[in-house]
């Protein structure tokens, strides 16, 4: 794919990303969230399915994707106000390229029509990067999850309704599946200790990004 160096291997872990164009916000109200928390696990399966207006109406915990549909697996997730992080592995040949591609297709029509604007909202084509090994998968989750507290947005982790990590603590979800991650420690608690003692560095080094930006 042009501009993405990554060759998708099923079986294989991958942070997926991307954020607004122009860095525009792509969240503006909490329904806009849950909206793509929506859009997100319905596209993550194949069809034949439910529609996804009827999908939308139902709840995620009445829909009964067809066995063996699931392009990809999500492992965790953050959504922020201008861009979100997907920890993913694929599960079928191009899962990644069609669950990203009708996602961003299906949330911009739902965007564009609810705030009356034209044109792309995402920036390009997504970004991905290969996750080559299981301590490169818990440090990345740990990344995703940590993103509302080092920009500011939350005073707690567990507290932010639009990351995977209060279903880490849980496991009460349907949106994500956290067990490739915590089985590669020896309890819940542990994995929330290896992501919660890193809030003060994180929050360290995010201040420091932006003194640099800010001076050059």
């Amino acid at each position: 794919m042009p501009g993405r160096n990554v060759t998708f291997g099923n079986g294989e872990f991958y942070h997926v990303y991307n954020r607004g164009s122009d860095k525009r916000n792509i969240f503006i109200q909490p329904r806009d969230y849950k909206r793509f928390q929506q859009t997100f696990y319905y596209y993550q399966f194949l069809g034949p399915k439910l529609k996804f207006s009827n999908f939308a109406k139902s709840g995620l915990q009445s829909f009964k994707p067809a066995p063996d549909s699931e392009l990809v697996e999500i492992i965790c997730y953050c959504l922020m106000p201008n861009h979100f992080h997907f920890l993913v592995r694929q599960l079928k040949d191009s899962g990644i390229s069609i669950f990203i591609s009708q996602l961003s297709n299906s949330y911009t029509k739902y965007f564009n029509t609810k705030y009356k604007r034209v044109g792309a909202l995402l920036q390009g084509s997504f970004k991905a990067v290969h996750v080559e090994s299981d301590e490169q998968l818990i440090h990345l989750s740990r990344y995703i999850h940590l993103n509302p507290i080092v920009s500011g947005l939350s005073k707690s982790l567990s507290s932010y309704s639009w990351s995977s990590y209060p279903n880490y603590l849980n496991q009460t979800s349907v949106l994500c599946s956290p067990t490739p991650v915590l089985n590669l420690f020896s309890s819940t608690q542990k994995y929330k200790e290896f992501t919660e003692d890193q809030i003060d560095y994180g929050t360290t080094l995010e201040i420091l990004k932006h003194q640099v930006i800010e001076e050059v």
